[in-house]
This record gives C-alpha cells, sequence and structure tokens, in this order.
C-alpha cells in the first residue's frame, strides 16, 4: 500500500517534475522501481503465451523430420533439397501428393480439387515442410492450401487496385510521383491463398517478353522524375539470374533512377533461390533493397535465415511487408512476436498491409480496427524497430494509405493533449506563437 508520500511522489515523477532537491536518491529509486514493475506488468499476458506461438527458429528439429518424409516422398536428396529449381520443379500441385503429405479428409480433397478449377495452386516442398501437418488452423497451411471458402460468393474484385488503368506501358504500373513498378513474371515458388494478383497467375509459368521488358525501360528512361522502380511480379527472384542481372545493369545506366527494389516471397517460400550466384549479381548493382512477405513467425526458420544472410553479405537491405490475414496473423501477440523474430534475422518490419478485397480470398479479411489495435499492442510494448506502418491500399490505384491510433487527443495554440501507449492523457505545450529571438 503507497503512503501519501508515495502518491505525491509518483505524481511528481508523472508530470516530470524533478526538481525538489528534498528527494533524496532512494525515493528517486523507489520512484523507479515501481514504474519498472509497473511496466513488467504491462507485457505479463504477452509472457504468458508467446512460448505458445511458434516460431520457425524454435522448431528445427520438427522442419527436419518434415523434411526428410517430403524427401521420402518426392524420391529427392538433401543435395536436391537445396537445388531452387529441384524446388520448382517439384512443387505439389496434386491432391494425393498433398493428401501423403497432409492428413486430409476425404471431403478436403474433393474442396481442394474443386477450388483447384477456379484457381491455380502450388506449394513448394520446403513450404509443406514448414507447416503442422495435424493442425488445420496453422496459420502457414491456411496460406498454402486451397479452402473451398475460396468459391463462396462475395463483393471481391479480380482488380481492386486497378493496375490495368495504372499502367502506361508494358508491364508498369504507377500510381505516384516519382516511382513505378516493372511487373516481370507471373511465377512464384507457391501460390499463395491471398495473392493479390491471383488473376494473373494462370494455368502456366510465363515470365515477361523481352520486349516488352525493354518498352518499360524506355518508359523509364523517357521519364525523368522517376528515382525508385520496384521489381515485382509473381516474384522478381524467379527471373534467371543472366535477366535479373540484365535488367538490374539497364536500370543502373539510367542517370535519375536511385535505387532499385525487388519484390520476393522466395525468402519465405523457397529460400533455397538465395544462392552464391544470386548474391553476387545484386553485390554488382548497389542499392538494392529486398521487400519480401513473412506473414507468421513459423516462417522465420534457419534457412530464412542463412538466406537472409548472404543476401546482407551482399549488400542488399531487407524489409518485410506482411499482410494482416484473419486466422493467421490478426492477433497483437503474433504480430509482436513475428516482428520480433524479423528483427533476430535483420529484417526490418515496414508495412502491414489490409488485406485487399480480392476475389475469392475474403474469407482472410479482417475489420480495420483489428488492425489499429494491433497497432496499439505494438507501440511502446515493442522495440520501435519491431513496429511498421498499417496500411491500407486506397481502392482503384489510390495509393498507399496509413492507419494510426488516435495519440492527439487535441491542439490549441498553446499547447496540445496527446495520449501516450499506456492511454494516458497528457498536456505538452505547443510553441507556435513562440517569440523569435
Amino acid at each position: 500500500m503507497f503512503s501519501a508520500r508515495d502518491l505525491k511522489l509518483d505524481k511528481e515523477r508523472k508530470n516530470l517534475r524533478f526538481v525538489k532537491p528534498e528527494l533524496s536518491q532512494e525515493e528517486k529509486r523507489q520512484i523507479a522501481l515501481r514504474r519498472a514493475s509497473e511496466l513488467k506488468s504491462r507485457i505479463s499476458d504477452y509472457l504468458e503465451v508467446k512460448d505458445s506461438i511458434p516460431c520457425g527458429l524454435e522448431l528445427t528439429k520438427q522442419f527436419q523430420k518434415n523434411k526428410e518424409r517430403i524427401l521420402g516422398l518426392l524420391g529427392g536428396t538433401e543435395e536436391d533439397w537445396q537445388n531452387w529449381k529441384w524446388q520448382m520443379a517439384n512443387r505439389i500441385t496434386s491432391v494425393e501428393m498433398l493428401a501423403r503429405i497432409l492428413p486430409l479428409t476425404p471431403e478436403e480433397q474433393a474442396q481442394i480439387k474443386e477450388v483447384g478449377q477456379h484457381y491455380r495452386w502450388a506449394i513448394s516442398p520446403y513450404y509443406a515442410s514448414i507447416m503442422q501437418r495435424d493442425n488445420p488452423a496453422d496459420g502457414v497451411r491456411l496460406q498454402a492450401v486451397p479452402s473451398y471458402l475460396e468459391l463462396v460468393p462475395g463483393g471481391g474484385k479480380e482488380d481492386p487496385m486497378a493496375e490495368e488503368f495504372t499502367s502506361p506501358a508494358p508491364c508498369i504500373t504507377r500510381r505516384y510521383p516519382d516511382r513505378l513498378i516493372i511487373n516481370v513474371t507471373n511465377v512464384c515458388g507457391m501460390y499463395c491463398r491471398h495473392c493479390q494478383r491471383r488473376r494473373n497467375i494462370g494455368e502456366t509459368d510465363q515470365h515477361k517478353s523481352l520486349e516488352d521488358l525493354k518498352r518499360a525501360l524506355d518508359y523509364v528512361r523517357q521519364n525523368p522524375e522517376i528515382r525508385d522502380v520496384l521489381v515485382t511480379g509473381g516474384d522478381a527472384l524467379l527471373l534467371s539470374d543472366e535477366v535479373l542481372d540484365w535488367l538490374l545493369t539497364e536500370l543502373d545506366n539510367i542517370p535519375h533512377v536511385e535505387i532499385k527494389r525487388l519484390g520476393t516471397r522466395t525468402l519465405v517460400t523457397m529460400p533455397q533461390r538465395i544462392t552464391p550466384e544470386l548474391c553476387e549479381i545484386l553485390a554488382k548493382h548497389p542499392p538494392i533493397y529486398i521487400n519480401t512477405q513473412f506473414n507468421h513467425p513459423q516462417e522465420v526458420t534457419e534457412e530464412a535465415a542463412q538466406a537472409c544472410d548472404r543476401l546482407i553479405r551482399a549488400g542488399v537491405v531487407l524489409g518485410n511487408q506482411a499482410v494482416l490475414l484473419k486466422n493467421v496473423n490478426n492477433n497483437p501477440h503474433v504480430m509482436k512476436k513475428l516482428n520480433q523474430a524479423l528483427l533476430r534475422i535483420r529484417v526490418r518490419p515496414y508495412y502491414i498491409f489490409h488485406a485487399k478485397s480480392v476475389k475469392g480470398t475474403e474469407h482472410f479479411i479482417t475489420s480495420v480496427q483489428e488492425g489499429i489495435e494491433i497497432m496499439e499492442g505494438l507501440r511502446g510494448f515493442t522495440s520501435g524497430l519491431a513496429i511498421p506502418t498499417y496500411i491500407i491500399n486506397a481502392p482503384n490505384g489510390l495509393g498507399k494509405t496509413p492507419m494510426l491510433p488516435e495519440y492527439l487527443i487535441s491542439s490549441g495554440k498553446d499547447k496540445i493533449y496527446i495520449r501516450t501507449w499506456e492511454k494516458k492523457v497528457l498536456e505538452y505545450p505547443n510553441f507556435v506563437n513562440a517569440k523569435k529571438a
């Protein structure tokens, strides 16, 4: 129980008025100890559950067993497993093989076959190995295995971003004044069930033609305000080494292009793609930024960490763009553990995207309020480095719009009122009328 003097000292601390000379060092220490205890209590709920949230870095032995089993089913070797081209050639695309990897009921098998009549699916052997075999609600499995929910009618669109109306040249998507996208392929190591560009997947893997890529580069050359080019798809790193090297060289030779970005999920779905040869190529073309998409801490594995390390040593800067997905990561504790795990492998959490209303993916969409609550559960509760920006992509290609909790309560000429991460409302000086010296 606090004494009257304790309460007085605590009030003084909260008001930031540590100016009274009668406070002894011991009294100040007691205030600090009470505050430390208070802060510890703020994360007690996370500490109670964090060990129950699966993280790939802690599941290496389990994943190794899964890998050995899948290699046996596919007739592969350890050398094969480390070869990304083998991973691509052996993507799981049949219900029969998937049912040998995961325990699927006859009803589930029938549903997957039906979904496959409408939407293509493929899962890399590696990604299959990091699933929880006996948990149908596994957040990794939900991103990879087709669900009957994809066929439930809804209000989703094929192209909610109106990319067809923001493409002034072949392969180009332009939504901003100084940057644009070059879409180079429809190929992915895995076709995620929440994909925003599932309309482009088709039934065959196909890179964009050299002619179209040259026309896209001509557009960049003709528009000197473009300083930032994002190469994506599909997955940018599923171009061959030779084509990727050529494309990056062409961009290097355009004087006004300052940075290149690559969009890839191979770090998550097929880290074997990050070969020494690829890293040698990327090291030739600085500055390069790679944004990937880890959505669950279970995806942060030792293999992914090693791939990230190779890229970092090649001078690549890594960021993560998670997608907020219902039943996958729409939980403050799961998102916190994900972002903390990413920092451990030197990937900076950059964005959390609100899931787009794409046809066949609406079962993944959460409320915006859930996203804001997740941001509330990050700010102040973990490192600032572990706090991305929560983004809604405005419909029809109108750009990224940040969604933020309300921290500015009100403002006036001389003062404002702010709300802290602990929901404490404080007065703060506003020096808009400060006299000039």
